[in-house]
């Protein structure tokens, strides 16, 4: 894999300890990954950075998914991290599993939510009325976040349908809060970076059993832009994963079902404290 220069990314971080790296999905940014700074951040160093191309780490020119690994390898060098824990949502959870191939000595841990090595779609075709009452939607909410008069008329028959299930209005408020912004704020250079990886048939599921480190996989029922079923598989094949799926939830969960989510990763914490405690043995990445 050739390398690239790093790319100084910007970086949000909560708390103090050991440290938890956070990586957010397409689109987004590191403020988009509040919902697990903020709870982590009570008792360890959580740390989300915008990834190269999204939020305020912008960018110029074209570059290629593989710039992300070296983006973090170089930020975790800036940061003095020796080892951390790596948690990532979609587009996060595959660069979370890629950190975990290319530096096995610096991962103790994976928090894998609504990813898979192998992602795969369910979602049906967007048409221009999806666009269009979509954008009324998410307009209306930024000003009135989780009015159930918009969330009936406009939301319930728009993509937020395809995202979230419960629609909550905790998931609401996080939309507005996070979403909008995140979303004008991802660059045209990170898209066709995505959009590459994803014509080239990414599938890292056959090297997925040299990740030995303990793993936690969250997925949804409901989730069309990557099905529980490819998260499913990802889980399998890992060689030591715990995993849980939420029903009547969709891509989206944290910000749908956030306290069940966060009370399913403390107690996974408290199972694995390995993951968290920077004197743990290593798993050996070359064992079979």
């Amino acid at each position: 894999m050739p390398m690239s220069t790093p790319h100084p990314l910007t970086i949000h971080t909560h708390g103090s300890g050991y440290p938890v790296l956070c990586l957010h999905g397409h689109p987004g940014a590191g403020s988009s990954m509040g919902v697990f700074t903020q709870h982590l951040g009570r008792r360890f160093w959580a740390i989300a950075p915008d990834l190269r191309g999204y939020g305020q780490s912008r960018v110029a020119q074209p570059f290629v998914m593989a710039d992300h690994l070296t983006d973090l390898e170089a930020l975790l060098d800036r940061l003095q991290i020796q080892r951390c824990l790596v948690l990532g949502w979609s587009l996060g959870g595959i660069l979370a599993m890629e950190l975990a191939l290319r530096l096995p000595e610096r991962i103790s841990g994976l928090i894998l939510v609504a990813t898979a090595a192998h992602p795969r779609s369910s979602h049906p075709t967007i048409s221009w009325q999806d666009n269009l009452l979509t954008g009324v939607a998410a307009l209306i909410n930024s000003w009135q976040p989780g009015n159930r008069w918009n969330i009936e008329l406009f939301a319930k028959r728009s993509l937020f349908r395809h995202l979230i299930q419960q629609h909550t209005r905790t998931a609401y408020e996080y939309i507005a809060a996070d979403a909008v912004s995140a979303y004008l704020n991802t660059s045209q250079a990170a898209t066709r970076a995505l959009n590459q990886a994803i014509r080239a048939g990414y599938n890292r599921v056959p090297d997925l059993p040299n990740i030995r480190v303990p793993a936690l996989m969250l997925a949804a029922e409901g989730d069309r832009h990557i099905t529980a079923l490819s998260s499913e598989e990802t889980a399998r094949k890992l060689p030591n994963c715990d995993w849980q799926c939420y029903a009547r939830a969709a891509h989206l969960f944290p910000w749908e079902i956030p306290q069940q989510m966060l009370q399913d990763i403390d107690a996974w914490l408290a199972r694995h404290p390995e993951v968290v405690s920077p004197s743990a043995p290593l798993a050996n990445p070359q064992s079979s």
